[in-house]
């Protein structure tokens, strides 16, 4: 282990994943690569709340299926939400009779999800384990910011919730590998606005990668693509002028999953995704299989995560960030 880098010597992979998505999810440019979706965003639920927990239970269930598995060979599941007391989790996942650990990371869980899954199963403690998140618009606004039927106008700046659910499938071998993963460090650079967590996050997200290319000793030109989870338009573009001034240009193999999975032109979503459901929903469906194919070798993955509760945004406390890493690659081109 090199400082601050976790490395998963025992091995670590991400044999399969699944996705279930929202209607406005569906209607994105990566619509299609999505398992399953539901166009009135309740998948059958009375309350948008349950069918948040109804995506995990479909995305987990299809997971497992794709990996031609059962419950009783998942040691351990590793999920979170947005929702207060990550219910939507505890909920949606109620069923399954595997030893639970609950996670907030806001909306960095898929990253961190998959982080300690991997920390286990590479450590030899476990052989399958499994990391679940998810968020929803409907949910997201009614506990962070107003209820629907208020009809609050959107800054600019704000991002939209994805109404979505990932699910991934962690063993020591498989075809792509989670080869390094590196902790984020809390954060806060004064950014008090709930309607901007791009600028609260990018901060963070700045932090990780700037730690990981020092402690590494790697360029970005060792990886095809940087993908960071959710800081959207503004906040992607304030993370590529933060490293530029530290003399670390990544512009040409950057990308957020928040500017990726809505168009910008056609779907009125202001400054992009947001979410949990956001980073593991594009990491499942679109990412990971071009990882499988090899159509990218080798990727860093960021979670970014505004860690707020409604309590401190109603006190108008000053949002804390962070940003966990994780290295994934296919097999063939570990480094």
């Amino acid at each position: 282990m090199k400082k601050e880098i976790l490395e998963f010597r025992g091995g670590a992979a991400l044999v399969c994943a699944a996705s279930a998505v929202g209607k406005y999810e569906h209607e994105g440019p990566l619509g299609d690569c999505f398992d399953l979706h539901d166009s009135t965003d309740k998948f059958g639920m009375n309350t948008w709340e349950r069918a948040e927990s109804e995506m995990q239970r479909l995305a987990f269930n299809t997971a497992l299926a794709k990996a031609s598995a059962n419950e009783r060979e998942v040691e351990a599941l590793f999920a979170g939400d947005l929702l207060n007391q990550c219910v939507g989790s505890a909920y949606g996942l109620l069923d399954f009779d595997i030893p639970y650990f609950g996670l907030y990371g806001a909306c960095s869980t898929a990253a961190e999800s998959i982080m300690l899954a991997s920390v286990f199963v590479s450590a030899g403690y476990i052989s399958t384990a499994a990391a679940v998140t998810s968020s929803h618009f409907c949910s997201a606004e009614r506990q962070y910011r107003t209820p629907l039927e208020y009809g609050a106008q959107r800054s600019p700046t704000a991002q939209w919730t994805v109404t979505g659910a990932g699910a991934f499938i962690i063993r020591s071998e498989g075809r792509v590998r989670v080869v390094e993963a590196m902790p984020g460090i809390v954060v806060e650079k004064g950014i008090n606005d709930a309607s901007n967590m791009g600028a609260a996050m990018a901060p963070a997200a700045a932090s990780t990668i700037l730690r990981y290319f020092s402690v590494s000793g790697r360029s970005p030109e060792d990886f095809d693509g940087i993908y960071t989870g959710d800081l959207g338009f503004e906040g992607g573009s304030i993370l590529c002028e933060l490293l530029l001034a530290e003399g670390l240009d990544i512009r040409a193999i950057y990308n957020d999953c928040g500017m990726m999975i809505y168009s910008r032109e056609k779907q009125d979503m202001h400054a992009g995704g947001s979410g949990c459901g956001c980073s593991a929903v594009v990491l499942a469906s679109h990412l990971l299989p071009r990882l499988e194919t090899g159509a990218l070798r080798r990727i860093l993955f960021i979670g970014t995560g505004a860690m707020m509760s409604p309590s401190s945004i109603q006190q108008g406390e000053a949002i804390p960030a962070v940003a966990h890493l994780v290295c994934l690659c296919n097999e063939k081109y570990r480094f």
